[in-house]
């Protein structure tokens, strides 16, 4: 009997190594979820400066929310409301600025129109010296005819326009920010009933008390800040009148609204410049105002915000600093203005729905009592 013949193996083309009807679209799958992520990345990244402006204004609408609904509740129309509340803070905001530019514009002045005299003392000083024969109108012609100077001069034109943009940018800024939030304060019913109407009635309640919450904490935040402004501005008035500091107004509005609202920093940036107007006058003033922003700042941190802020933004110090550093690390500069609010709208979203219990050992520590029906006790081992 004859051996069998074998078979050859099938080629890699036959039925046998056929490819699996799946494959193609898996692999179309995956090349559109890819083209998809690279295009929501792509709008992300272009479109997020809108929605840090747009994040601003809902934060800025929360603020001025309780002032808007009180005057609506008085039968002002909520978008006369709104537009009455952003005229009061526009005015607020351009007097700031008008003051302080008055104190820059007279310092410039002053400057500029002591600079000869000031360039004569040097040069007869370093004459005396080294025994020289400089004179002003000799080094003011060598400078005038530079080559650094012209180069100078046609660098800072062509910078002229670099700065230009700059600014039209922050105005532009400016105006979206303000346009969002003037909806949103004025819309603010509207857009609330439209953002509860897709949501399950379980939810609505839900959402509409994390926003109250919301509103709360925001609005007590810039309230607090405002009323401590205004006991610190006229405290710091009453110091710089006396010293007979110039510019007294100017000076106590830029303490009272830059040690308030700018978080962290803001005292020493606050206070830095007092001190150095004040030592223009004499160096011991320079070193009573030091002292008094110091000793104002120990009783607004001991005595004053404690008071203010015990039912608005009461969160503890070390939270709040962190607050600061990781919305400055997130948004830089808008970061840290709306850490604080955020951080205590959260703090009392969670305190609202996560439950707490009693710790053994804890009434006799703190001298307190918790009541049996409204916390639960919990033992732990080696607690006593």
């Amino acid at each position: 009997m004859a051996a069998p013949v074998p078979v050859p193996p099938p080629p890699p083309g036959a039925d046998g190594a056929r490819m699996p009807r799946w494959l193609p679209r898996a692999v179309v799958l995956v090349l559109a979820l890819v083209a998809c992520f690279e295009l929501g990345s792509w709008a992300f990244h272009q479109l997020i400066g809108l929605l840090i402006n747009i994040l601003i204004a809902f934060f800025l609408a929360l603020a001025i929310e309780p002032a808007v609904a009180r005057m609506a509740a008085r039968g002002v129309r909520r978008g006369l409301a709104a537009f009455l509340v952003f005229l009061g803070v526009f005015v607020a905001s351009a007097g700031f600025v008008v003051l302080l530019g008055s104190i820059l514009a007279s310092q410039i002045v002053d400057l500029v129109e002591g600079f000869p005299g000031y360039l004569d003392s040097v040069i007869g000083s370093i004459n005396d010296t080294f025994h020289t024969d400089l004179s002003r109108l000799d080094i003011q012609d060598s400078l005038l005819h530079s080559d650094w100077l012209q180069k100078y001069v046609q660098n800072s034109a062509s910078g002229v326009l670099d700065v230009s943009a700059t600014v039209l940018g922050g105005l532009f800024k400016l105006l979206t920010i303000g346009l969002f939030s003037f909806y949103f304060a004025a819309d603010g019913p509207r857009l609330r009933r439209a953002l509860c109407s897709v949501l399950p009635p379980a939810k609505q309640a839900e959402v509409l008390r994390a926003w109250e919450i919301a509103v709360t904490k925001t609005g007590g935040y810039l309230y607090s800040r405002g009323l401590m402004a205004l006991v610190s501005g006229a405290a710091h008035y009453v110091c710089f009148a006396v010293l007979d500091v110039p510019y007294a107004p100017a000076l106590a509005v830029w303490v009272g609204l830059v040690s308030q609202f700018i978080p962290t920093i803001g005292t020493y940036l606050a206070g830095a410049l007092p001190v150095l107007l004040a030592f223009t006058v004499s160096p011991w003033y320079a070193l009573y105002v030091l002292g008094f922003v110091v000793v104002y700042q120990q009783f607004e941190n001991y005595v004053l915000q404690p008071k203010l802020t015990a039912k608005t933004v009461d969160i503890h110090p070390a939270v709040a600093f962190g607050s600061v550093i990781a919305g400055t690390a997130l948004l830089g500069a808008v970061g840290a203005l709306i850490a604080i609010p955020a951080v205590a709208t959260l703090q009392a979203f969670l305190g609202a729905y996560v439950k707490r219990y009693a710790v053994a050992g804890e009434d006799d520590a703190s001298g307190g009592s918790a009541t049996p029906s409204s916390r639960r006790r919990v033992r732990i081992p080696g607690l006593r």
